[in-house]
């Protein structure tokens, strides 16, 4: 029986992945392949992205083991068989241990332009080391053995991907590339057991070389690749203070960054694993907003790249979509608006007012739209508004004007919270005064008006302010005394809503409660072990709520925007303590499964701190690291969040 578990639980788990995937993405299946930004790019961003969009690295998302050059698109594609069953694997990606191929890629230190690469990967009875150094357009690729069979092989594929122009040629030991730009020749060194049209196989008895220049060992590249290496950021210089965090953030990004073919960009999806199910790419509003904030903690480029990428995809309704991917964009659901609240922090960091410039239009239009669409009674709710999506398969299309797509809109997608919530039909809202949502909407007016401010724009700035005002006057009205805390509250029955979630804690993000309020909220809630503290924190919904023990995505599980979100507000108080706890438990669930497996989850067991036991639960997802982000900020590498411009 013990046998038996352990084979369907992988293969349940990767049926149910997948569906979500599919579900929620769209699939590769949808024949319309480009999801052009709504708003043109200036100068500045253009020029940003052709800085971007050059040399050797892991650009394609399908396979952390395919090396592309760009703007050629010319790339080596490392494909491994195993002799005992025939089997090719063609693809490989982190976290997919569970899926139907079972690789395991461990992420090693790499640099986010290529030009040094580690990783490990097992599969089968094969246990490989590859590394990877590139500059000045010249690649030197490493793969070392570490435990396999000499009958088993690497097959090394060239390509031209996307459609690029090029001519192919292998010729025993060479492979010949010619682009458009240039002519590309690269060496490959090893025992040869089979050299086609298109491709050459080699045993895995030795190391093997692949260089621009024809190397005369396999020591000269190690002395290139060691030399490479030392590009890598090291957290123990970085941040000394945090420096396991900080190397978690930065291999979490720096192998989660890729090439979008369809709009000529690079960007930083959630993971790969998600983007591959999406036909190559896919961009969550918030998760990309964090993903900017994060990066701009040492690469201003990609923390640029990404805020614009996903800020640019505003709706001809005027929102920042849920989700965009190649033939898609959510028309009718946005998701919780924390641009302007990331956008002002990047800008304490790099201080360039363009930047602020290049977006501020669409952060205003999707502020504006708040108060026009998702006001119901003067507080904010989730929806989901119809429109015609064309010819887009079924699991797109379900969402749309439905309870679900609201649910979707909210970003906690299966949360108990909305269980007894009315859904309005005729006006396509969910009828539940949400506190979270009102939080973030007044963080928003603020900091957004503090850039209007900067960019000199007064008229704008007060009318944000006023509208933070109203809004700050709707949330007092959700304060319950008696139990000491916000509360949701249902706008047909007008009574409060006990489904208590850590969104319960953003008004401390909106500067709503006072000092007093304030104590009370963590004295009562946030340390009451019946609800979210515990070894881990902060469990999705309170504990004592019957969806707890579902443990299944935003039923109960602890996931780091939360954390983050919950954070932030902290530090606008005299709440030393909990700030404490709330930085140094998220440090800790975040760095076990790191630094045992290096996996950085997309949510964790709020009982025993584990990643992979539920099914929905990407093992290689960027925001994570959020539950690392805070002890960086907290240690003083970044400016302070609660000041002001």
């Amino acid at each position: 029986m013990r046998i038996k578990m352990k084979i369907i639980k992988p293969i349940f788990c990767f049926l149910i992945i997948l569906s979500i995937l599919f579900f929620l993405a769209g699939g590769p299946g949808n024949k319309e392949k480009k999801a052009p930004s709504s708003e043109p790019i200036s100068h500045p961003a253009a020029a940003l992205q052709k800085k971007l969009v050059r040399g050797w690295n892991t650009w394609e998302n399908g396979s952390v083991l395919t090396h592309v050059l760009l703007p050629d698109g010319f790339a080596i594609k490392l494909m491994l068989k195993d002799h005992e069953s025939g089997e090719t694997l063609t693809e490989a990606l982190i976290g997919r241990e569970d899926f139907a191929s079972r690789e395991q890629v461990i992420p090693g230190p790499r640099t986010y332009d290529g030009s040094y690469t580690e990783l490990e990967i097992r599969w089968r009875g094969i246990h490989l080391r590859v590394q990877s150094a590139a500059f000045n357009n010249e690649l030197y690729l490493l793969t070392s053995p570490l435990g396999t069979s000499a009958q088993n092989s690497l097959i090394i594929v060239p390509q031209m991907l996307w459609g690029r122009k090029g001519e192919i040629s292998v010729n025993q030991d060479q492979i010949i590339g010619k682009t458009q730009n240039q002519n590309i020749c690269l060496y490959v060194d090893g025992n040869r057991l089979e050299t086609t049209t298109d491709k050459i196989t080699l045993s895995l008895d030795k190391a093997i070389t692949i260089s621009s220049p024809k190397l005369k060992s396999p020591d000269e590249i190690v002395k290139i690749l060691e030399k490479a290496r030392k590009k890598v950021p090291d957290g123990r210089t970085v941040c000394p203070e945090a420096s396991e965090e900080y190397n978690a953030i930065h291999t979490v990004l720096a192998w989660d960054t890729i090439y979008d073919p369809d709009n000529d960009r690079v960007i930083t999806p959630v993971s790969r694993n998600w983007s591959a199910s999406a036909g190559g790419w896919v961009l969550f509003e918030w998760d990309t907003y964090f993903a900017s904030y994060m990066l701009a903690l040492d690469n201003r480029d990609l923390a640029y790249a990404n805020a614009l990428a996903i800020t640019k995809a505003i709706t001809k309704r005027g929102f920042v979509p849920n989700v965009v991917h190649p033939g898609y964009k959510s028309e009718d659901r946005s998701q919780p608006p924390v641009g302007a609240l990331i956008i002002k922090e990047i800008y304490k960091k790099y201080g360039e007012k363009w930047f602020l410039q290049e977006v501020f239009n669409e952060l205003l239009s999707w502020n504006r739209f708040w108060a026009s669409n998702r006001d119901i009674d003067g507080y904010l709710v989730w929806g989901s508004d119809p429109y015609t999506a064309g010819n887009l398969p079924e699991r797109l299309t379900k969402g749309i004007g439905t309870k679900l797509g609201a649910q979707w809109e909210s970003g906690l997608d299966n949360s108990p919270m909305w269980e007894e919530a009315t859904f309005d039909t005729t006006r396509h809202r969910l009828l539940l005064a949400d506190v979270g949502l009102v939080s973030l909407y007044i963080a928003d007016c603020k900091s957004l008006s503090e850039i209007a401010t900067i960019l000199d724009k007064p008229e704008i700035a007060q009318e944000l302010k006023e509208r933070a005002e109203k809004y700050t006057l709707k949330l007092q009205t959700l304060w319950d005394d008696k139990f000491g805390l916000y509360l949701n509250k249902d706008l047909v029955t007008e009574k409060f809503s006990y489904r208590l979630s850590p969104t319960l804690f953003y008004p401390l993000l909106a500067r709503v409660p006072d000092q007093q309020q304030a104590e009370r909220m963590i004295k009562e809630h946030f340390y009451n072990p019946e609800e979210f503290w515990g070894k881990y924190i902060l469990p999705s919904i309170a504990r004592n709520d019957p969806a707890y023990k579902d443990n299944l995505y935003w039923r109960g599980r602890i996931w780091a925007p939360l954390n983050f979100l919950v954070y932030l507000g902290l530090r606008n108080y005299d709440l030393p303590e909990a700030r404490k706890d709330l930085v140094e438990k998220s440090r800790d669930l975040l760095l076990a499964p790191w630094i045992k497996d290096k996996h950085v989850f997309e949510n964790y067991n709020a009982e025993t701190g584990q990643g992979d036991d539920a099914g929905w639960s990407d093992a290689f997802y960027h925001w994570g690291a959020l539950l690392g982000f805070m002890g960086i900020i907290d240690k003083g590498y970044l400016p302070p969040p609660e000041k002001k411009l």
